[in-house]
């Protein structure tokens, strides 16, 4: 079988675990809620533990589909987490050790194509089973499609060993996961009452102190397990400053829109699924074209201008009420989710094109923390405007009009990422997107035509000339 489509599909099926999770909860959590004595909005936790952490993932999976407390599902997403945590940079990893930089626009197409079904499938799956079985069930769905993931990777992925492999810089993954979670965990805490004022200062302040600490100390190691110093690649540096800010809006809508669907439009979890899944239906349709559209544009003109593009369809949410036609609902989806997704290949892939092969290992770390961090920063930042709009409103439940603002305060994030997008240089990427190659052959093609031109003309000349001799 052919290894340049083998393992981008396998890859793939990890891929489409953790979107297919991340997704399939959306639906179901108002229930999850009401079951487990909590609050929606409380259960952005399970979110974010889930994307901050992200054999380990199928054992919380497990864990989830028994937890009968908040504090139980909230670990057992953890554990979900830290699998998934590994199978993303991994596998990309394996992908871009395997295939050519030439070929890398395409298999990331292949990759992101069946991870795509993931979240197509996910919303409508986990309001059928919620709807009519129980939310126990979803977190079930992984386990087969895991064991057919370790059996093909077994199969058909060869051992990829380093050269000259790096020390592991224990001291430094410490230092950056205490920063990262206390940072990540005490914002998300910050105003559910679910745990004291003094108790998330200290999250917040240990995070901080801890991520100033493993700066330090990554200027001062030669093989940090962060290496920021990759950030002086143009490419590399908008993909994680630029992409951090578009996904930090985008990663908000699986959060807030079927909330908004059940919460404030009053549809069941079903149909809810069924309303979302526009958005990653037009998702799909995009990945055929992806190609073609960054060969012809460019990836900065393109990242730049879709970044605006896709903010706008974002913004549109805040346009839904129960009186909306749910026709109309899922147009815009399926439109905004064409354009977000051509943006997610363009920062995943633009993200390597100067990334020499010693370096890869970093550079897969380093935009998969920044990735994991930004939708959990997302959801987090989603949810509190959802709440403070509700506090601002002096409202106990939640209604169509509490996710309006919530909804503009991440489109006009994720558009503000247009700016690092334009900062790249006007040929970025064009190793990896073809784009030098086709306008190389067309200059050459014409200077043909101009020689052609050319000889055509003074061939005409030397004829007229004769004919005015001849005559």
């Amino acid at each position: 079988m052919n290894k340049q489509r083998v393992i981008p599909l396998i890859v793939a099926t990890a891929l489409f675990m953790e979107n297919m999770d991340s997704t399939v909860i959306a639906t179901s959590l108002p229930a999850i809620a009401r079951d487990i004595g909590t609050s929606p909005l409380t259960l952005k936790l399970a979110i974010t533990s889930y994307l901050l952490s992200l054999a380990v993932f199928m054992i919380g999976s497990i864990g989830c589909a028994l937890a009968n407390s908040v504090e139980n599902f909230v670990f057992a997403r953890i554990l979900q987490g830290m699998g998934g945590a590994m199978m993303t940079p991994v596998g990309r990893l394996v992908l871009l050790r395997s295939v050519d930089k030439s070929a890398l626009v395409g298999a990331m197409a292949w990759v992101t194509i069946p991870a795509l079904i993931g979240p197509v499938i996910g919303p409508p799956v986990g309001g059928f089973i919620t709807t009519y079985f129980s939310w126990h069930w979803i977190f079930l769905i992984n386990i087969p499609i895991g064991i057919v993931g370790i059996i093909m990777a077994l199969r058909f992925i060869d051992p990829i060993k380093s050269d000259n492999p790096e020390p592991f810089d224990l001291y430094g993954m410490v230092l950056a996961g205490l920063g990262l979670a206390g940072l990540a965990f005490g914002l998300s805490v910050a105003g559910l009452n679910l745990l004291p004022w003094s108790v998330v200062a200290s999250l917040v302040a240990i995070g901080a102190i801890s991520m100033t600490l493993y700066v330090r100390h990554s200027w001062r190691t030669n093989s940090p397990v962060l290496d920021f110093s990759l950030l002086r690649l143009p490419t590399l540096r908008a993909s994680i400053v630029g992409g951090f800010m578009f996904r930090l809006g985008i990663g908000a809508l699986p959060f807030l829109l079927p909330l908004l669907m059940q919460l404030g439009c009053g549809l069941s979890p079903f149909q809810s699924g069924l309303v979302t899944f526009g958005s990653s239906a037009g998702a799909m349709g995009m990945k055929a074209l992806a190609a073609r559209l960054i060969r012809a544009f460019g990836f900065r003109h393109l990242m730049t201008v879709n970044a605006v593009v896709s903010s706008v369809f974002l913004a549109a949410c805040a346009l839904f009420t129960p009186a909306t036609p749910l026709l109309l609902i899922v147009i815009i989806l399926f439109v905004g989710g064409f354009f977000r997704s051509l943006q997610f290949t363009a920062i995943n892939t633009v993200a390597y094109a100067e990334v020499e092969t010693a370096q890869m290992s970093r550079a897969t770390t380093l935009t998969s923390v920044n990735q994991q961090l930004a939708i959990s920063a997302g959801v987090a930042v989603g949810a509190f405007s959802v709440e403070t709009t509700m506090w601002a409103h002096g409202a106990s439940q939640l209604t169509a009009t509490s996710f309006a603002p919530a909804f503009i305060v991440v489109a006009i994030t994720s558009a503000l990422s247009s700016f690092f997008f334009w900062q790249m240089p006007d040929d970025a990427g064009s190793e990896i997107s073809g784009r030098k190659v086709a306008a190389i052959a067309s200059r050459k093609g014409a200077e043909k035509g101009v020689e052609k031109a050319a000889t055509k003309s003074a061939s005409e000349t030397t004829h007229d000339a004769r004919d005015q001799r001849l005559g």
